[in-house]
């Protein structure tokens, strides 16, 4: 049985693990930590033999927020070169990546770039109509390279992915399936019963054959991921330390309207 940690919580539901990002007063944005326990929490999945499919959601009213720009300021300074070769994003999508058990997004808020990446990496996605998905990584100043340039393409096309990236425009969950960007979209109030009535029934199916069958089509996804991520994560530290994206983070720190802010 896994764990909770002090932001990710974990509970049971017969055979299904629920895996919740755990800020709700930052709409579950990721801070270093948060993608540190969530990557934890992640490679504990295999070796779990009290369940046979995750869920992966949010505390409150929201999925993922994306990265805490809280933080971003301390964190990206203009001129100041990373340490280490790979970053955080770069383990965190390794996890969800070597993760063989099936794990199911259940999105009941908000999305946005880096937990839009999250809800996506997964395997399949249930999405509340009135929630929100969208990648916001150019409104910041940033370039979206957590891996949302591999998995958006993937998913809606290059020429429609390109216009909801550049634009940051967010979708809602009705949007987001009919594109095929999700699975599937239900309203709120029965999201969670749809999304653990799917786990069940994963659950219910032989294990090895369920795992065996993600792998192999995620050796198409992990082919794109090697691909794209490294060049994609590159230009993003490039953009962390440009004047563009401390001017964004300063206009959201005041409140004011900025080139980058979308408003």
């Amino acid at each position: 049985m896994i764990e909770s940690t002090e932001q990710i919580d974990v509970s049971y539901e017969g055979d299904v693990v629920i895996v919740s990002l755990n800020r709700p007063e930052r709409l579950n944005a990721i801070a270093p930590e948060t993608s540190d326990q969530l990557r934890r929490t992640l490679l504990a999945l295999d070796d779990d033999e009290d369940s046979r499919v995750a869920v992966l959601t949010g505390t409150g009213r929201g999925f993922c927020s994306g990265g805490d720009v809280t933080s971003m300021s301390a964190r990206h300074k203009v001129g100041v070169a990373p340490k280490k070769v790979y970053s955080q994003g770069r383990h965190l999508i390794n996890a969800f990546m070597s993760v063989e058990k099936p794990i199911i997004a259940m999105v009941n808020g908000p999305a946005a770039g880096l937990g839009a990446t999250l809800a996506l990496y997964c395997d399949v996605v249930v999405m509340a109509d009135e929630a929100s998905i969208g990648d916001r990584h150019v409104n910041v100043g940033l370039v979206a390279g957590d891996g949302g340039a591999v998995m958006w393409p993937l998913l809606v096309g290059p020429l429609r992915a390109k216009e909801l990236m550049l634009t940051g425009r967010m979708l809602s969950g009705r949007e987001a399936a009919d594109m095929g960007l999700v699975n599937r979209s239900v309203p709120l109030a029965r999201l969670r019963e749809e999304t653990l009535d799917l786990a069940r029934a994963i659950a219910a199916l032989p294990p090895y054959a369920v795992r065996a069958t993600k792998t192999s089509v995620n050796r198409y996804v992990a082919w794109m991921t090697n691909h794209v991520l490294e060049t994609s994560l590159a230009w993003e530290k490039i953009s962390m330390m440009s004047e563009d994206h401390q001017e964004a983070l300063a206009a959201r720190r005041e409140k004011r309207p900025g080139v980058y802010t979308g408003q």
